[in-house]
């Protein structure tokens, strides 16, 4: 039998995750020779024998691969034969660096047993990990991944993790952060002035107790601080919220169990499976009814609690002997970055923790908890981060025009995208793989601005990227968009809700044309007013207004974002041209006369009160008039409250409405839609019934627009399809009517996937040059 010598490289997320040792087993297990390394690319391999076995060994590779591996494509050669007379694993080469870096994993369930252990050198370690889990991104600081470019450089290995690390049947074989109590990272507990109070065993177990006392600790985790306490004791929740100055927005909840989860909350089939998932996202599940009065102060006036379990070792001790969930909210000042720094957390954090358990394995860039929902039988991320970041998106390139043989490929361009100014994320476009930072925040947070250069920084560093092109939102005040500027590279500037539509096209792997829904709080228009109801024709290398929302006033501009009692003035102004005879609606009881006055003349006068049409906003106003929510502590948050209203209650009832114009852009006319509500709630019609006959009556609104734009597929994306109730609703009735639904998966359908659409405009651009 003649035998070949097979050349494989193999592109994907294959380094951390085992992968080597994998090849080393396979191999030897069926008598081939040869050698495999980790490149900056990803994994390169040469096997001799016969070519019956070469293709065994082919297949088996794709079949039988690590698990928390994902091959992308395999790129094969077959060579002369050269004889070579074992199989090795060799050092690590660099190169053009385009490996996929792979996420930060919960702890495996084989970890989980050691530190449980009492027989196990690990018992009770906190920093356990193997090439099934741990950290990965929050550690790397270059490719390729060796411990060398980790933050667990500082670190020598003992002669026995010395020894796992180099023995191929070993799961700890070249597991970067493999460690023990003799020579890893180790706890301490620190007070308020950062004196260290007790170290190791003796500091989770005085962290545990103070718990128990009632008292808030920062914890540092896989990517930062949390700050947790006890999710049972009422007392320790307001303490918490009032240090943090956090009044209303939801806490997360991290359980002991996935049992006592389901005690308090629905789990479906797919929750269960994010929980328990190597990503371990918090995951929104609605409490059971039973329920529904316990620790209230959790999340005031929502049936839904954000839940995760327990992902590092860590988590899993500090949970073990509790019987009751611990708050777990991210360790920063609302809307920061979070804290990733021991050497800082008492300047950030020493006003709302009690004590501090900390240790020393560096943390190299703040990657918070991911979010996730399920909605029409799916999952969609809300918080793009841990578990789910640096994993890219990989774009479909190559395009074919209809009825032509001729494939359009674009050039080969280096592009970022700055994202939008809330939930910012940035973004790289290398070859054909669109790498997104996790979540960064605020970028009005002096914190969070920090994090958006170090997120650069960062995409820059792993992957030797320099840009050609920066793209950024349109809106010339957002802080994105004014780095971009600055850069001294060209740009291109993306209007808002064209990249939500974008960023939806790019996850889902479609084509144009298609109809987008972009519905969300705010979004530059290219008319210089506020866009965020809008209806988005796509053809192949541009996009067309079609339709969008009757635009309304907002007095006091970005104040009437905190007050949607403002945003229903200005709703109710632009319906009856006067607050004569209104009075008698919530919207108007906190208001004195004089400022009632003030804001009438705002309105009259075009004072303040910039031009929006903006379904966010129209969401704010109604939450308003109906009395549920004149002031948030929190965005989304009237927005929230309608849709919970609406999510027991069945009706197929809308309000009237109109469709206006006779040449694009239309213009929904929602005038009919105030009217009616306001004429139910003089009935006393439920609040219930006229939130879902308000959201019904937005889904009707998609149907009509679609049916007149004669376009099958419908994108759904923006903020406002964060909404359970109008996201399945508008899926049901699309299908429904035999049109194509499209929506959100991996990529948040809020502001934290523009940086996606961005890079897509930026290669259309291109293209059309």
């Amino acid at each position: 039998m003649i035998k070949q010598r097979l050349k494989l490289l193999i592109f994907g997320t294959v380094q951390g995750v085992g992968f080597r040792p994998f090849i080393y087993r396979l191999a030897t297990e069926l008598n081939l020779t040869g050698w495999v390394y980790n490149s900056s690319s990803g994994v390169s391999i040469e096997v001799e024998g016969e070519s019956k076995i070469l293709k065994e060994f082919l297949s088996r590779i794709q079949t039988e691969k690590p698990p928390r591996s994902h091959i992308q494509s395999i790129k094969t050669t077959y060579l002369d034969y050269i004889g070579y007379t074992t199989f090795d694993i060799h050092h690590s080469v660099s190169g053009e660096k385009n490996a996929i870096i792979p996420a930060d994993l919960a702890t495996c369930p084989d970890c989980l047993r050691d530190i449980f252990d009492l027989q196990n050198r690990r018992y009770g370690y906190p920093f356990t990990n193997c090439t099934n889990c741990g950290p990965r991104y929050t550690i790397i600081e270059t490719l390729p991944y060796d411990r060398p470019q980790t933050t667990m450089k500082e670190f020598s290995m003992c002669s026995e993790c010395r020894q796992e690390y180099e023995n191929p049947h070993d799961r700890r074989f070249h597991a970067q952060p493999n460690a023990c109590p003799c020579c890893g990272p180790q706890l301490a507990l620190w007070d308020k002035q950062g004196n260290s109070i007790a170290i190791q065993d003796s500091a989770l177990k005085i962290a545990v107790n103070s718990i128990k006392e009632g008292k808030i600790i920062a914890v540092k985790g896989l990517g930062g601080f949390h700050l947790m306490t006890d999710g049972s004791n009422p007392d320790a929740i307001r303490q918490l919220r009032q240090r943090k100055v956090r009044p209303q927005k939801p806490f997360a909840l991290m359980y002991p169990s996935l049992e006592l989860i389901k005690h308090h909350c629905q789990v479906s089939p797919l929750e269960e499976e994010l929980l328990t998932s190597p990503e371990s996202p918090i995951v929104l599940l609605k409490r059971r009814s039973d329920c529904i009065n316990l620790w209230e102060s959790i999340a005031p006036n929502n049936p839904y609690w954000g839940v995760m379990l327990p992902y590092t070792p860590l988590h899993h001790l500090l949970l073990l002997n509790l019987k009751f969930p611990l708050v777990a909210t991210s360790g920063n000042i609302s809307d920061e970055s979070i804290c990733i720094d021991e050497g800082e957390v008492i300047e950030r954090l020493g006003h709302i923790a009690d004590v501090f358990l900390v240790h020393n394995r560096p943390i190299l860039r703040p990657v918070d908890d991911s979010v996730v929902r399920v909605m029409a039988g799916r999952e969609i991320v809300f918080r793009r981060a841990r578990g789910y970041t640096p994993f890219p998106i990989i774009l479909e390139l190559e395009s074919k025009r209809q009825n032509t043989e001729v494939e359009h490929s674009p050039p080969s361009i280096s592009l970022l995208a700055t994202g939008s100014q809330l939930k910012n994320t940035v973004a790289i476009l290398r070859g054909n793989q669109v790498f997104i930072s996790q979540h960064v925040g605020d970028l009005s947070k002096c914190q969070a601005l920090s994090a958006f250069y170090q997120a650069i920084d960062s995409l820059k560093r792993l992957y030797d990227f320099e840009p050609e092109i920066i793209a950024c939102d349109a809106h010339p005040d957002y802080f994105s968009s004014q780095f971009a500027q600055s850069q001294g590279f060209p740009v291109v500037k993306v209007q808002h809700h064209y990249a939500h539509v974008l960023s939806c096209i790019a996850e889902n792997g479609i084509t144009a044309p298609v109809l987008g829904v972009a519905w969300d709080g705010t979004g530059y228009g290219e008319d210089g007013t506020i866009w965020g109801g809008e209806f988005l024709l796509i053809t192949d290398n541009s996009y067309q207004r079609v339709a969008h929302f009757r635009p309304f006033k907002l007095p006091g501009g970005h104040r009437a974002v905190k007050e949607p009692r403002r945003i229903a003035l200005g709703i109710l102004y632009e319906v009856f041209g006067s607050f004569d005879g209104l009075e008698i609606f919530p919207s108007f009881k906190d208001f004195s006369n004089q400022e009632l006055k003030l804001i009438q003349q705002m309105l009259s006068h075009n004072l303040n009160a910039p031009l929006t049409s903006s379904v966010g906003r129209l969401f704010d106003g109604v939450a308003s008039i109906l009395g549920i929510c004149q002031q948030t502590s929190f965005e989304g948050q009237g927005a929230m409250d309608l849709e919970y209203r609406a999510i027991n209650y069945k009706t197929d009832k809308i309000y009237p409405y109109e469709i206006l114009g006779d040449d694009f852009p239309l213009i929904v006319d929602w005038q009919l839609i105030i009217k009616g509500i306001l004429d139910d709630l003089l009935v006393h019609s439920s609040i219930e019934e006229i939130s879902s006959k308000f959201q019904n009556t937005l889904v009707e609104i998609i149907i009509e627009i679609s049916q007149i734009i004669s376009e099958k597929k419908v994108i759904l994306t923006g903020g406002c399809f964060q909404n359970k109730y109008l996201t399945e609703q508008a899926i049901s009735r699309l299908n429904q009517e035999q049109l194509i639904p499209v929506w959100h998966r991996k990529v948040p359908p809020n502001d934290g996937g523009i940086a996606l659409g961005q890079i897509i405009a930026g290669i259309r651009r291109t293209l059309n040059q």
